[in-house]
């Protein structure tokens, strides 16, 4: 694996960023809004052809390389098994590999850990092989993110949205109107918005089991409202007939109810601040605080560690901060316009990794061998 690092002369080199979610967390499979943005944090994939007709892929980040024909019926040997099942979505939409490659994946997004590795992966291992296949949806980045969604999340029946895969795929600062668990409304927000940190805990999560039981959960109080609210939805019924009907609920599904129905109207009150151009930084890091402590204190997806992550950073300068992803564990981020490097050391001192962090383009070919 170390020699296939110092190779060159790929034919294809494709590099897709990461991502943070500023607001709605946990919410874009709910059928409600994220807004998220893309961060300088890449995976990279480089690829050369082979003289057979085999898939190699080398990760030395993760110590593993992995093979298999493409042109044969693929089986999942484990859950989440990414790199057949893109190759399988893209064989039901007619895509076919008759020849061989050897793969490079190298990445300095941190994995596991809320920053999107995963999905950065699915939507380069997509933009990757229809390139190759010299397919023009390559270049079409909504259905590239389809594609990552399908093999990331439907392919093994999981229980994510379709927020990672459109911010790493189109990039920038984007608010995504979640219409279903696989249909959206993409929104650019042409804002410049600096002083982000992330700081990695370092402490691996389940992103599976935590989105499962927060899902479950918020659905269980959505069939009770439906039976007391005509007409109830969690994305349009207003917030005062919302909150008048919790009372009325067991007091766990009304603390999630309630959680979702606060962070859905502070979604909305940064995104119409974001549009705007005017940030008023102290309000905004406000509302990442709001945020985050409805997910702390009604979803419990917080850990001590980031509790010190986040108090950390503020008491360096940041004006707000919350997790970043699905909880337990993982990442947070902080906002510090103009203290960035000094909360990002408190991050270090606290035993995580800090990285200022800024808005990134989305997914691109940054080279292919005509």
């Amino acid at each position: 694996m170390n020699d296939i690092r110092n190779r060159t002369g790929e034919c294809i080199r494709v590099s897709v960023p990461g991502r943070i979610c500023l607001h709605g967390e946990h919410q874009d499979f709910l059928g409600l809004s994220v807004i998220a943005m893309a961060i300088d944090l890449y995976f990279v994939i480089k690829a050369w052809p082979r003289d057979d007709n085999r898939f190699v892929i080398h990760m030395p980040d993760l110590g593993q390389v992995d093979e298999f024909v493409p042109s044969k019926p693929l089986e999942y040997r484990h859950g989440r098994d990414y790199l057949p099942a893109g190759v399988n979505t893209l064989k039901r939409r007619g895509v076919f590999f008759d020849r061989g490659y050897d793969f490079l994946f190298t990445s300095n997004i941190p994995v596991n850990s809320g920053v999107s590795s995963s999905s950065a992966m699915c939507v380069g291992w997509a933009k990757t092989l229809l390139a190759l296949a010299g397919d023009p949806a390559a270049d079409d980045a909504a259905d590239v993110a389809q594609i990552a969604h399908q093999t990331e999340v439907l392919e093994f029946h999981e229980p994510g949205g379709t927020m990672d895969h459109y911010t790493t795929s189109l990039g920038g600062l984007i608010y995504i109107d979640c219409l279903t668990p696989v249909e959206v409304e993409l929104h650019p927000i042409d804002t410049e918005l600096t002083g982000m940190v992330l700081g990695n805990t370092l402490e691996k999560k389940d992103t599976k089991g935590t989105l499962r039981s927060s899902r479950q959960s918020v659905e269980a109080g959505i069939a009770e409202m439906k039976k007391r609210i005509p007409g109830f939805s969690l994305k349009t019924t207003p917030t005062e007939r919302i909150l008048a009907e919790l009372p009325n609920l067991p007091s766990d599904l009304a603390a999630k109810l309630r959680c979702n129905v606060i962070n859905r109207d502070l979604c909305q009150e940064a995104r119409r601040m974001l549009e705007s151009g005017r940030i008023d930084q102290r309000r905004f890091g406000e509302m990442l605080d709001q945020h985050h402590a409805q997910l702390r204190d009604a979803l419990g997806i917080s850990t001590p560690k980031l509790e010190r992550l986040i108090q950390g950073s503020k008491a360096a300068g940041a004006l707000g901060g919350k997790l970043n992803g699905s909880g337990g564990g993982g990442t947070m981020i902080a906002y510090a316009p103009g203290r960035e490097a000094e909360v990002a050391a408190a991050i270090d001192a606290l035993g995580g990794k800090g990285y200022v962090v800024r808005k990134s383009r989305g997914a691109i070919i940054e080279f292919k061998a005509t």
